[in-house]
Order: C-alpha cells, then structure tokens, then sequence
C-alpha cells in the first residue's frame, strides 16, 4: 500500500501541495503525516480478497506520507542547481557558487559537498540520457518502500506498550493475523511481544509506540521514549570545551575558562582521541568494497540480464559479499561514533564545562592532499560524531555550538599573529604541519597545531556567544559568523601558577665522594647462560623470546592512552600495552547523574588524568 501511494503521487504538484501546509480549503494541515494525505483525498485500499484494518491502512499512509514530505528539500535543492547550472559541472566559480547558494532555499549556510552530490548526480543522468533532468523527479526514480510498521500511526485499538515489573523489560501488544491471507476481523488477535531495553534507556522514560523491521532475520524494535533533561542555554557560560577535528588523532579537545574581567585561560594542556587503527581498517574496508563494485558491475555487463548465465552464481556471491563489507562498515563507523562522542561528552563533564564548541566543517572539501588522503578525509565520520555528541551532551542540559573554522589553526591562540608550521619541536626548520611556532618575539608560544586550535575554538565560542542561533530546520545551535571586533578578544593568556618551595640554592657536591667508586662499566664479562634456562643475568632482565617490541611499544603513546576496556570483557592486547583506541571502540557506560558544582583546579586536574589526558 505504500509503495503504491508513492508512485501515484510521485511528481512535483503533490509534492508541493503537501508540503504547502495548507490543504484545498486554506486550512492548516495536520502535523501527523497520515492524517494529511486524508485532508488532501489520498486514499489507498489493501489488495482484493484481504481485509485489514484501518490502523493498518494509517501505517502505509504515514509511511508514504514522511517520505513524500522528505523529497521536498531535495527538489528545491535540485532545483536550484539546474536553475543554476555551471560552465564546468567540476569546477563552479566563485560567482557561479554565489548564484547556486542564493537559488537554494537555506543555501549561505549548506554544506558545499552537499551541492557538489548533486551536481555530481545530474552530470552522470547527462552523460547517460544526453539532456538536462527536469526537476528531481525525474533525475530519481520511485523509491522503494520498507517493510516495517510504523505503529506510530495506530492507538490502543491496535497497539499498546507499558513497562513491567523489571526495569529492563517492556510488554508490547499488537493485533497480527493468524493467517497470511486474513479474509475477516476474526482472523486477527493480539499478541503479547516482550522487549528488552537497552541499559541506557532511563528507569522514568515515557515509552512509545515502536517501528517495528525485520533486520538480519530478527525482529527489531525502533524504540522511542521522552524524559525530562536540563535545558541547554545559549548563553552565560564560562566554563567551554573546544574540540578541533584531526585525522590519526580524529579529536583534540580542551577547556578553556572566562574570568569576570573577560580574560581566558587554558584548563590543562588537553587531550587527543586517537583512532589511527578504526580508521585504518576503514580505509581498508572501502578499498575492498570499491573493488566489489567494480567487479560486480563488470559481471553485470557480462550477463547482460541473462539469467542461466555462467557467472550468474559469481554474481550472486559477489552481491552477498558486497553487503556483508557495507555492513561492517556500517558498524564500524557506528561504534567509532558513538565512543569517540562519550569520551568528548565525559571530558566536558569532568572539567565541569556548560558547552562544548567543534569546529563546523560542513563545508570543507579535502583538495590538493594526494587521492589516498583526500578520499579518507572526506569519508570521515564527522556528521555522526556530532550528531552523537548531541544527543549525549542534552542529558545533561549541554550546549553542543558549532563555530565557524576559518583561521582556527593558522593563527597564535595568544596574540592571533598567523603561526609557522613545523614537522617537530625538535626540527624546527623542518617544513610540516604538526608543530605550530608563534613568530612573535613577545609571545613565543610553540604546542601542537591541534592544541592551539581547540583553544582557538573555544576561545572564539565564549566571546561569540551572544551571536549564538537556533536552527530552524535542525534546532541546531551554530555561530555562523566571526565578528572582528569579538574576535581580537577570542585570545588565551598564559597561566598563571605560582607555586612555593624552599630554597633549593646549591651549596655542596652532587656526588658523594667515596672511596672506592662502582665503575660505570661492568669488568668482567658475563657468565655464560645455561641451554635451555631463563633467569637473571647480570647484565639485564630474563629473555623473553620476542625478536621485536610489542606492537604497542613502537608507537608514540605519551600520555594520552584513553583505553578503557570494562571488567570481565576481552581486553585487546593493544590497550592492554596501552596502545588505547588504536586496536577496538571502547565507550564509557552513560552517566544519567548531573554534573556537581565542585570545579576546583585540583578537582579538575584529578578529574582529567584519570580519563587519560595530559
């Protein structure tokens, strides 16, 4: 039923009409996507011979309904970009990018790489059919309809959801058929379908009704519930953790404080979550998919539709493989999400931070870095990150800002003079971009290039927090413009510690003097070992066997290993070396208590080093 209402309503005039907001009569439309396509007379019938009821009819107008009402930014968006179309489809001109932004409803603040998608896909409908789609609806076909249930659409006639006795478990009933083929009312009933809830859902939630979809051969419930959390503030704050965007180190976040003289300080040095090995294997799983791809589409020429065709059974193969690689890459960016948006959340909560400011990248597109490195950073997983980090910064009442990221590395977090980019500390004449040099004489700040841009993130958010706006379309909060004068404010002065010792003033020799000195150099030679013993020998620690250094010894940890595998699961022979997120996705468990008041400097400074940062 919804496939069918799709296709007889798959054009621009229903699009349209739906997404007016008002219906034939100059009524509003409801907010409830089925009982729109009834204000509007889209009615669909189940199939001849079959009797269903009306909620179940509901289901397939929803359904059909979200969809239809979803394409209209696509066609806008579609729209604007043939209204608009460049000389050179690669390659638009800085006018031509000005004319494509004011033809798009919303398009000064869309991402770039959104515009490059589509104009992308128009060029291949041109190089295949010759001509110009003329809208959308042309340029896509029907989409296909999902087999779920959105119960949503029903009420208690059809489905019901409570809580039982334990926690974790919830009771929900349903009315299916007895028969796949139901001729009457009798043939229905209710069945009662116990769900487990994940530990992360909390004990005073308001359940509602699920979606339910048929994944991997099981049943699965899309669970929805509501509870109260704290109300995120757009202003007011003092305390903020800025996050800045890397490759290998995927985040480097710090927090920053303002004082009531408007002067910022830097909370610590920071820390880095490193995913180096996630995203390696990545980078791997894409290689491997792109050469399915290939090889099936190569396969699909050679068959040409013919179906006792010798490599049809290759074919098949190859399409199996090809969905099982997706999904593991489906889910390896999932977990690398989810972790790497608790660890940014549980830093902000340890320094006691109201907000949290990460660099809006939306628009950045990755040119002039090689093939390899363009293709891996534009594939990073950046939009489910934040996406993520907003969804756990609201359970405890956190701003989750972007900011703008122009000029966040390039410029001294100190003095704002544009920085000198080096390959180390230790060769500083060596062309890089990892270590930052302030050229000014009276500055002299040196640190990793990411460590000065978080704190140039956050110093940017706390001065720009009355430019701070609400999406409309998203309900995003975004500082989508850089003021200069708020600006030259957005500065970090030096810490200011003193610490107090005794007077430490040399007045005797550092070495003892004795009579008879151990020698720096061992005289006598070793004993010869044993065949077959390991022990202590003199000259060192017993033999181990190992022809190389552990894996993890070969890598630069420092200070920042932020591993923490649970009790009583495996624990990964990297983390165990202290190699951290290099080898497995570890998150921290939720955490549904609101933060404490208790932001003392030494508080702060336990709080940070127990979560692994320098």
């Amino acid at each position: 039923m919804a496939a069918n209402l799709l296709a007889a309503h798959w054009n621009a005039t229903d699009v349209n009409a739906l997404a007016s907001g008002v219906d034939g009569e100059g009524r509003a439309m409801p907010s409830k996507a089925w009982m729109a396509l009834r204000r509007l007379g889209w009615t669909v019938a189940p199939a001849e011979g079959l009797r269903v009821s009306d909620r179940i009819v509901r289901m397939a107008q929803e359904q059909a309904g979200r969809t239809l009402r979803a394409v209209k930014w696509r066609a806008d968006l579609t729209t604007g970009v043939l209204q608009t179309w460049p000389a050179e489809p690669g390659r638009r001109t800085p006018p031509e990018w000005d004319a494509v932004r004011e033809a798009v409803p919303g398009g000064r603040h869309l991402p770039s790489s959104v515009i490059t998608a589509r104009t992308r896909q128009i060029a291949a409908f041109i190089h295949r059919q010759g001509l110009l789609p003329a809208d959308v609806f042309e340029l896509e076909a029907t989409p296909q309809s999902a087999r779920m249930l959105l119960l949503s659409a029903c009420d208690r006639q059809q489905a019901t959801i409570a809580r039982g006795d334990d926690p974790g478990q919830a009771l929900l009933r349903l009315q299916l058929p007895t028969r796949p083929d139901p001729r009457c009312y009798r043939d229905w009933t209710w069945v009662a379908c116990p769900l487990t809830l994940p530990p992360t859902t909390p004990p005073d939630a308001l359940l509602h009704l699920p979606t339910l979809h048929v994944r991997h051969g099981a049943l699965r419930a899309d669970l929805a519930y509501t509870h109260a959390v704290p109300k995120a503030q757009r202003t007011g704050h003092t305390v903020a953790l800025g996050v800045d965007w890397g490759l290998n180190t995927l985040l480097s976040a710090g927090t920053v404080r303002v004082n009531d003289s408007g002067q910022i300080t830097a909370l610590g040095s920071g820390g880095s979550f490193r995913a180096a090995g996630v995203l390696a294997k990545q980078h791997r799983l894409r290689r491997e998919s792109e050469r399915l791809h290939a090889k099936f589409d190569h396969y699909q020429r050679l068959i040409a539709h013919r179906v006792e065709h010798p490599l049809a059974g290759k074919l098949e193969a190859l399409g199996r493989e090809m969905r099982h690689v997706s999904r593991r890459r489906s889910n390896l960016n999932d977990a690398l999400a989810w972790s790497a948006a608790r660890w940014a959340v549980d830093q902000a909560i340890a320094a006691g931070a109201t907000v949290i400011y990460i660099e809006d990248l939306r628009s950045m597109e990755a040119r002039g870095m090689g093939r390899t490195l363009n293709t891996r950073l534009s594939q990073q997983v950046r939009g489910q990150i934040v996406d993520r980090m907003r969804h756990l910064a609201v359970e405890v009442g956190m701003a989750v800002v972007a900011v703008p990221a122009r000029g966040t590395s390039r410029y001294c977090p100190r003095c704002l003079v544009p920085l000198r980019h080096r390959k180390a500390p230790d060769r500083p004449t060596a062309p890089g971009w990892k270590w930052a040099l302030c050229p000014n004489a009276d500055c002299g700040w040196q640190g990793d290039r990411d460590t000065g841009a978080w704190q140039r993130i956050a110093a940017r958010g706390l001065t720009h927090q009355v430019k701070t706006v609400t999406d409309r379309t998203t309900g995003e909060m975004v500082i989508h413009n850089v003021v200069d004068p708020l600006e030259a404010a957005a500065v970090v002065a030096p810490a200011t510690t003193q610490t107090h010792r005794g007077d430490r003033t040399k007045i005797g020799p550092t070495r003892h003097r004795t009579t008879r000195p151990a020698p720096r150099r061992r005289r006598a030679p070793s004993p010869t070992r044993p065949t077959g013993q390991v022990g202590q020998r003199p000259e060192g620690h017993a033999h181990t066997g190992w022809r190389w250094l552990p894996r993890a010894a070969h890598r630069h940890q420092g200070v920042t290993t932020i591993s923490t595998p649970g009790t009583g699961q495996h624990r990964p022979r990297g983390a165990a070396l202290g190699a951290g997120f290099h080898l497995h996705a570890h998150a921290s468990p939720p955490q549904w208590a609101r933060p404490t008041s208790d932001t003392s400097s030494r508080r702060i400074a336990q709080l940070i080093r127990n979560v692994g940062v320098g």
